[in-house]
């Protein structure tokens, strides 16, 4: 059931979203895992229309936030007005009250607005005037920002890095694959095509279905031998924190379920390590000196630390 009707999610996605396959199914674990998406790339690459279609494709009720300069926090978790009529103030939501929020070019606001989004991705809630809100659940923040150093961006502070579970590149599309978009381009109406294929509770099963999901003992240890390994890298000065192990595990867990297992196995780790752990990393000055990158260490790192062993063979 569940592959059924990841299929078909995915089938709608790519009506408007074409050549990028690997990137849809990760988005789709991503949301099934309960996490937050940061989507970075070029300008124009699709990433806010992979990010709609999604809302649509899984009948999520949704808001868009296009972050400026000039967006204030309040636009995010919402505000008191003074309501003459109850003599009370009265509580009207931002953008965040929704199941899915798209949050656009997030690198280009204020570190005063992009904080602002700290609790809400982290606790699910919202704080006005020292009263807590609860926002609908599930919670899931879409974010895109372009690579910093483009023109109007900062970078975002490795707190808040930390809350999206992964970090994923889009990339210019093949040859044949921007051949078919230009054939498929209709206008501004594209959406119109995504049908939704899901609703609320659906996502809900699924997302606590993932929990059922078996994780051996020996791929837990094999996932903390990872993560313990990039904190130890002569070329990183902060390595993967205890909430990037665990949002590894869950990612994991997503990606047995889209291959139709009730149990992970190690290549379901390292098929995610990158995805999971690349933005978590802080690298030292001498490692850009020398052009080293996150991904060169992590991949160097899949290397050094062997595989759990299951039913006596090394994995």
């Amino acid at each position: 059931m569940i592959i059924e009707q990841s299929e078909q999610v995915m089938k709608e996605i790519k009506k408007v979203f074409i050549g990028k396959d690997e990137i849809v199914e990760k988005v789709l674990m991503a949301i099934y895992a309960g996490g937050h998406v940061l989507l970075e790339d070029a300008p124009s690459v699709g990433k806010t229309t992979l990010a709609l279609a999604f809302s649509r494709a899984l009948g999520l009720s949704y808001k868009r936030i296009q972050f400026t300069p000039d967006t204030m926090p309040s636009d995010i978790t919402g505000f008191s007005v003074y309501n003459k009529n109850t003599g009370e103030l009265e509580y009207k939501p931002g953008a965040a009250d929704c199941h899915l929020l798209l949050g656009d070019e997030i690198n280009r606001t204020s570190p005063k607005t992009q904080a602002a989004l700290l609790e809400v991705m982290e606790e699910g809630s919202v704080t006005v005037d020292g009263v807590t809100h609860v926002l609908p659940k599930p919670f899931i923040c879409i974010a895109t920002q372009n690579h910093y150093g483009t023109a109007g961006t900062q970078a975002l502070p490795e707190s808040q890095l930390d809350r999206f579970m992964v970090r994923l590149s889009i990339g210019y599309p093949e040859r044949d694959s921007q051949v078919q978009i230009l054939k498929s381009r209709k206008g501004s109406g594209d959406l119109d095509l995504v049908n939704a294929r899901m609703n609320l509770d659906d996502v809900k099963e699924i997302q606590g279905y993932l929990y059922s999901i078996r994780i051996v003992d020996e791929i837990l240890y094999y996932i903390s031998d990872l993560c313990s390994a990039t904190r130890e890298h002569s070329m990183v000065e902060l390595g993967v924190s205890p909430r990037g192990a665990a949002a590894l595990a869950q990612f994991a867990r997503a990606r047995a379920v889209l291959k139709e297992r009730d149990y992970v196995v190690p290549d379901d780790v390292r098929e995610v390590f990158e995805d999971v752990c690349a933005h978590r990393l802080v690298m030292k000055p001498q490692a850009k000196i020398e052009g080293v990158t996150a991904h060169d260490v992590l991949s160097q790192v899949m290397k050094d630390v062997p595989g759990p062993a299951l039913g006596g063979k090394q994995r």
